[in-house]
């Protein structure tokens, strides 16, 4: 059942819209929508992420130091987060499934690309491109679950979705650090793209064309400049997009650099036993899911800010010097960031009353540039600082999301309040 705030909160027009125009929770179409939405996830984020366990690898072969390495990517998810923009705006013209899909094909041939490509700086570019054509996904998943899913069953879609990204992620670093300690990185690369593909191409048989949204051919600058205007000026969005970016910075910043830390003395580690560690990512998948669940049931404000508790906790775990103490930070890190993102994400549909893909695509422009530019800060930080400067860069991020998400919970509580 809804939550009295969610009730609340839900638009004039969607209590009154026809039901046969939303996807129901339980349905059929519910869940080819949900099998789908996993699978963009998936493939994008595991496109996104596969390289960072390589970042020690690159720093080797390429003779380049490990902030050099990180723009591996750091460049991705820049150029990620501006092509989001435009992904947005561009499927108001073209439609929501057509441009996930072609997102999704491009990014996977430029993924096998990689593995042919011998030069450093090449490499970058490849990079960057794939990171500008991944661009049509993120954004425009969000504004599809928010257009077509029934609001009772939105927490649990996003949730889902971002468990894909979770297992993407996960599966990303896990079968391309294994494949890269028994064959190589340009092997593991090219077979990762090419099991992307095969993803993108189940993802378009199963998701259904859009019912609640109809294209708007061509592209008119002034439409599209005035609906991110009005999001910026919202009370509370700018908020949400805000904590995406210092959530996800401590979240990348972590990743980034905790294998060159556990490659060292006193652990050690080989390139196969520290892609293992980020199996931890199905903690993420499953607190994910439940987040979407608790927030539908109980509201985001509280769920939103007990996941950013959960993952400062994470972070002073890494402090500790054993071994087992760092996998345990990491995977309380990593379950408190997916409760954090899962239910902001969300939350960002439920707050735009109109042109979604433009909300979606602010926020994470935010998110995705809080990967790469405070990814590539955290270099600063371990070089300078070693592990103990990296977390206190990590938890500060934290901090601040924190307090800004107390802010979201109160007028939460405001709105509710006027609305009784």
């Amino acid at each position: 059942m809804p939550s009295r705030r969610d009730a609340k909160s839900a638009t004039p027009a969607a209590t009154t819209r026809d039901a046969q125009s939303w996807v129901e929770p339980g349905t059929p179409a519910y869940r080819r929508v949900a099998m789908a939405l996993f699978l963009a996830g998936f493939a994008t984020f595991s496109l996104i992420y596969c390289v960072q366990p390589l970042l020690p690898a690159f720093s080797d072969d390429f003779a380049v130091s490990p902030t050099q390495s990180s723009l591996a990517l750091s460049l991705t998810t820049g150029f990620l987060a501006f092509s989001i923009l435009l992904a947005g705006a561009a499927s108001e013209a073209f439609g929501r499934r057509r441009l996930m899909f072609v997102s999704m094909c491009a990014a996977s041939v430029l993924n096998i690309a990689d593995a042919f490509i011998p030069n450093w700086h090449v490499l970058l570019v490849a990079r960057a491109l794939e990171g500008f054509v991944l661009g049509g996904v993120p954004a425009v998943a969000m504004a599809y679950l928010a257009e077509e899913i029934h609001p009772r069953g939105l927490g649990l879609a996003m949730g889902l979705y971002v468990s894909g990204t979770a297992f993407g992620g996960m599966a990303g670093r896990v079968g391309v650090g294994l494949l890269t300690e028994f064959s190589s990185w340009e092997v593991a690369l090219g077979v990762l793209g090419g099991l992307d593909l095969l993803a993108a191409i189940g993802f378009f048989i199963l998701l259904p064309p859009s019912r609640n949204f109809t294209t708007k051919p061509g592209f008119q600058l002034a439409y599209h400049i005035d609906a991110w205007a009005k999001h910026l000026r919202h009370p509370a969005l700018p908020f949400l997009f805000v904590i995406g970016a210092l959530s996800m910075g401590c979240f990348v910043t972590v990743y980034n650099y905790a294998g060159f830390r556990l490659v060292a003395d006193p652990y050690n580690l080989g390139q196969g036993a520290i892609s293992l560690i980020f199996m931890v990512y199905l903690f993420g998948i499953a607190a994910s899911s439940i987040a979407g669940g608790l927030a539908d049931k109980h509201g985001r404000g509280p769920v939103m800010a007990v996941g950013i508790l959960v993952a400062l906790a994470g972070v002073a775990l890494t402090l500790l010097g054993s071994i087992y103490g760092v996998i345990a930070g990491i995977i309380v890190l990593t379950s408190g960031f997916f409760m954090a993102h899962s239910v902001a994400s969300g939350w960002v549909g439920r707050m735009a009353k109109q042109s979604k893909g433009h909300a979606s695509s602010l926020y994470l422009l935010s998110y995705y540039l809080g990967s790469s530019v405070m990814g590539s800060i955290g270099g600063w930080f371990w070089t300078h600082g070693g592990w103990s400067a990296v977390a206190g860069f990590a938890g500060a991020l934290l901090v601040m999301a924190l307090l800004i998400s107390g802010h979201l919970w109160r007028y939460a509580r405001r709105v509710e309040t006027r609305a009784v």
